[in-house]
């Protein structure tokens, strides 16, 4: 009735929402229908109400924190050789940031 009472809001008015409106308990049957034959353990529907962002926000966020603790997920471990290439990768960086802080010193970009 918002859409109908407020002026500025007439523009999210369709005619034909209204006539549709009469079919709506046959889309909510058909809608919940879905949901309970498509919704699974490993792939569920959730139902977010939209009509509250804060809320919807907060439901969502809720859901996909809850999911990720679930993954139990893992940084993948490093072999040996990898831990070794890490390891001359920082050395030489560490020697490379040096050499410019080196370079730039000597042309009197830091002081």
């Amino acid at each position: 009735m918002e859409r109908i009472d407020n002026p500025e809001k007439n523009w999210k008015l369709s005619v034909n929402d209204v006539k549709e409106r009469q079919f709506w308990d046959d889309y909510m049957k058909v809608y919940f229908e879905m949901m309970k034959n498509t919704s699974t353990q490993h792939a569920p529907w959730y139902i977010i109400p939209a009509d509250n962002k804060w809320f919807s926000r907060v439901a969502i966020g809720e859901i996909l924190i809850e999911k990720l603790k679930s993954l139990n997920l893992n940084y993948p471990k490093l072999n040996a050789e990898q831990t070794t290439n890490i390891k001359s990768a920082k050395l030489f960086l560490k020697k490379k940031v040096q050499k410019n802080i080196k370079n730039q010193k000597k042309n009197n970009y830091l002081k």
